[in-house]
């Protein structure tokens, strides 16, 4: 073989060798992450970098990477009845391992009926396991003015869903460590950027906790 025979051939085994250098180490996966919610996670009213489930990915590129993929799957406006037709075909193309669902809090603003929230985020972790990946469930609240009753019901929501499907709960976090409701923009609804850190550290530990335990 001449000289520049040969340089097509070195060519693709350095860019061989460059793969196999990016690709994670064996036995060490990357992990795939489905953030599947409505407008507090798709980052209404700011810029896609700025919302906790960027934060997140760019968290783990620090801690672990080329371990973990996020995907954000998030839209605007979403609510439980709406994601259990929209679910399944992201399931299908991204194949994650864990889903974090991030739902609920649009149907209870519309006033719908706790059994029905319930039962379609029952369907959503039933859909979500069938497709091999482990769940979160995210809790949310409504304002008061809804009454107390039904604030009630349907906070209750999500942890019957999390008793009955034995997944794990993150407690409604969108308020700080004090209690405190986080920075809201001028729609008194969403999250500002000032809060994302906080939205991101409030649902950490969880995220974390079940990393580790997929790694097993």
């Amino acid at each position: 073989m001449s000289y520049k025979q040969s340089i097509p051939a070195i060519a693709s085994l350095l860019l061989a060798l460059l793969f196999l250098a990016i690709l994670p180490a064996r036995g060490a996966q990357a992990a795939t992450i489905l953030v599947f919610g409505d407008s507090i996670s798709a980052a209404y009213g700011l810029e896609s970098n700025e919302g906790w489930v960027a934060r997140l990915q760019q968290r783990l590129d620090k801690v672990a990477p080329g371990r973990h993929r996020v995907v954000n799957g998030s839209l605007s406006g979403e609510t439980a009845a709406g994601g259990v037709r929209r679910l399944p075909p992201l399931l299908a193309k991204h194949r994650p391992d864990i889903v974090i669902l991030e739902l609920g809090g649009n149907d209870g603003l519309r006033g719908q009926p706790p059994k029905a929230i319930t039962a379609n985020l029952k369907k959503m972790i039933a859909d979500a396991r069938a497709a091999k990946a482990r769940v979160l469930l995210f809790a949310m609240k409504i304002p008061p003015n809804y009454g107390r009753a039904y604030t009630d019901a349907f906070e209750q929501v999500f942890v019957t869903v999390s008793r009955e499907e034995k997944v794990p709960l993150l407690p409604f976090f969108l308020a700080d460590k004090s209690g405190q409701l986080v920075m809201l923009q001028n729609d008194a609804i969403h999250p500002t950027a000032q809060a994302q850190p906080v939205l991101l550290e409030n649902a950490w530990p969880l995220i974390a906790k079940t990393l580790k335990q997929q790694r097993g």
